[in-house]
């Protein structure tokens, strides 16, 4: 029936000159012969179409058999797939190729999630085909090609393990391998006119829709990878994709220099129809420095003349994006990618007007986070290490701003003690012989000192909350009193100390009695009441207020143990504390 549907509108369409078919005509091409082709009746539409007398229909109306075509051809059914290939071929070569074009990628967007790298796959080589035929004009075809293949390829899941890039269940792999075969020809392209003219414009369109397509790649799915080394998988799929974009990027006159310093040197004089935030988009220039320095990516096209304070300069920008973000995928590069950028770097080599970049800035209240507030432990940890890092990398004047900028804007007691503990080695390195500086010592380490000898609110400051800090500043305050005698004073500590026992010493002393008489009060009340609910068989569960906060519901077991930890807490600062105020009452001036 269905072959006679057809045979009877390819018949009558015959009479018909150039392109003048009606709706009418068009539709019952299309259901006729899709019925044909699901009915499987392929050949006979083959023989139907390569009729010379057909040419002028399979022109005009051909492409609309492409959907029902390309769902044989995914299904695999052998007897009809030489048949169908042969027909998609036809089509290829008679079709006008923007219809064509249309028909593919309309099958490309409309691939469900299980047939996304069986489809993307199968038309790669079609849609190539078919952009070839237009030509000169064939650009923004190809941009918009290539747009819509990366945004479904970006959908498919990312392989994770060795195994899993191997295994390539999810066709990630192979669509990224077959994407760069679908590109060659455009790039090569490109090239000739380089070949031939020694340089090429920016605002070729060709040019910038492979520009697009680098960029869009590095984005997803690059950043998204996490890429085996060769040690770990020799022939990896991924790495190979990664490393043939940035010899993309390379051919089609993209420095690899210019583009990771594209945000320091603040090139803003693009030329074209194309904003440069739109052309060069940063996340995906934070993936193409990740690529050059932590996976080590196409290092023989990159020029080492770049000094390693300027690379980490410009990558300040890619890491603070990354560190910014919440994904632990996106934490862990921004780690690496710091962690690669400082360990290029001499210790005790970064000068103090970096401080003044904005990056600078906010790269440290980033990590901060990371190392305060990520779930995960191993990034935690791997944040403070990085942290150390970057302090090691500061110079004496530039550590010393870096401090004093992080007890004013952290805000948080961890962090801030461990910004305590590092001024002590300073002070110690400072102190030693030969060593001496004027940013550790005197005149410019007292103003430090008041910052972190303080307590926010006074005696009646947290104590246990602000515990790391607090316990910094004690053990701080009692090396530079035993280290640094009174009669030499090269800290300026003898003649601060006055204003500390007033400032800090005295209130920290009144808050330390008030609020250990409280917790063992309180203490006290626990076990009372645990005696009294023992007598009761049923296990109890209450709760107690302490600083006008009450405490989660617990069992009086775990009530008394939670108030016996704060009481130890605070006897442990107070044994430094005391032993701080003995030094006071017992150091005195040698007699001469």
């Amino acid at each position: 029936m269905a072959l006679e549907q057809l045979c009877d509108v390819v018949q009558r369409c015959q009479a018909i000159k150039d392109e003048g078919f009606s709706p009418e005509d068009y539709d019952l091409f299309f259901t006729a012969g899709r019925t044909c082709i699901e009915e499987g009746n392929s050949a006979q539409v083959l023989s139907i179409l390569v009729d010379e007398k057909n040419k002028n229909i399979v022109r005009c109306m051909g492409w609309n058999l492409l959907g029902p075509l390309v769902q044989i051809l995914l299904k695999k059914e052998d007897r009809n797939l030489p048949h169908c290939h042969a027909i998609l071929s036809h089509l290829l070569e008679v079709c006008s190729p923007k219809e064509l074009l249309v028909g593919l990628l309309e099958q490309v967007e409309e691939a469900d999630t299980g047939s996304i790298a069986e489809t993307v796959t199968l038309l790669l080589k079609p849609l190539q085909t078919a952009l070839l035929r237009l030509g000169v004009k064939k650009a923004s075809s190809v941009g918009m090609a290539l747009s819509t293949l990366l945004s479904q390829v970006a959908r498919l899941p990312v392989p994770v393990t060795k195994e899993q890039e191997e295994d390539d269940v999810f066709g990630l792999c192979h669509c990224c391998t077959a994407l760069l075969q679908f590109v060659k020809p455009f790039v090569e392209e490109i090239k000739e006119v380089v070949k031939d003219n020694n340089k090429i414009s920016k605002d070729n369109e060709l040019r910038v829709e492979l520009l697009k397509f680098c960029m869009k790649s590095l984005s997803k799915p690059l950043l998204e990878v996490q890429l085996k080394d060769p040690d770990t998988l020799l022939k990896s799929p991924l790495r190979d994709f990664a490393t043939e974009i940035l010899i993309i990027l390379s051919s089609i006159g993209e420095s690899l220099p210019d583009l990771l310093s594209r945000n320091v040197l603040k090139r803003r004089e693009v030329p074209g129809f194309l904003e440069e935030e739109v052309r060069y988009p940063k996340e995906s220039l934070a993936c193409l420095s990740y690529l050059l320095f932590v996976d080590h990516i196409a290092v023989d096209i990159f020029p080492a003349v770049l000094s390693p304070i300027f690379v980490l300069q410009c990558n300040m920008e890619y890491i603070d994006l990354l560190l910014s973000r919440t994904e632990e995928s996106r934490l862990q590069k921004g780690l690496e990618l710091y962690e690669k950028s400082l360990n290029r770097v001499e210790d005790n080599n970064l000068p103090v007007d970096l401080l003044e970049l904005k990056t600078f800035f906010s790269v440290p209240q980033n990590l901060v986070k990371v190392m305060t507030l990520c779930p995960d432990q191993t990034l935690r940890t791997k944040g403070l290490k990085v942290f150390q890092l970057s302090i090691d990398k500061f110079n004496t004047e530039a550590k010393y701003k870096f401090f004093k900028g992080m007890l004013k804007t952290s805000h948080h007691a961890g962090v801030e003690g461990y910004i305590i503990k590092n001024i002590k080695n300073q002070v110690d390195f400072s102190l030693r012989p030969c060593n001496g500086n004027d940013w550790f010592l005197g005149k410019h380490l007292l103003p430090l000192l008041r910052l972190v000898l303080c307590l926010p609110h006074g005696p009646e400051t947290d104590l246990l909350q602000n515990l790391d800090r607090i316990m910094e500043s004690l053990n701080l305050l009692r090396y530079m009193l035993i280290r640094d005698k009174e009669w030499e004073n090269e800290t300026g500590i003898w003649i601060e100390l006055y204003k500390i026992e007033d400032n800090y010493l005295k209130p920290l002393r009144t808050g330390l009695n008030m609020s250990k008489a409280h917790y063992e009060a309180e203490l006290k009340s626990a076990k009372e009441n645990k005696k009294i609910s023992s007598k009761d068989s049923k296990t109890s569960v209450c709760s107690v207020t302490v600083d006008n906060e009450k405490l989660p519901n617990m069992t009086p077991e775990m009530q008394i143990q939670v108030l016996q930890s704060a009481v130890f807490t605070f006897d442990l600062i107070e044994s430094v504390l005391a032993r701080i105020e003995e030094i006071i009452e017992t150091k005195e001036r040698p007699l001469l």
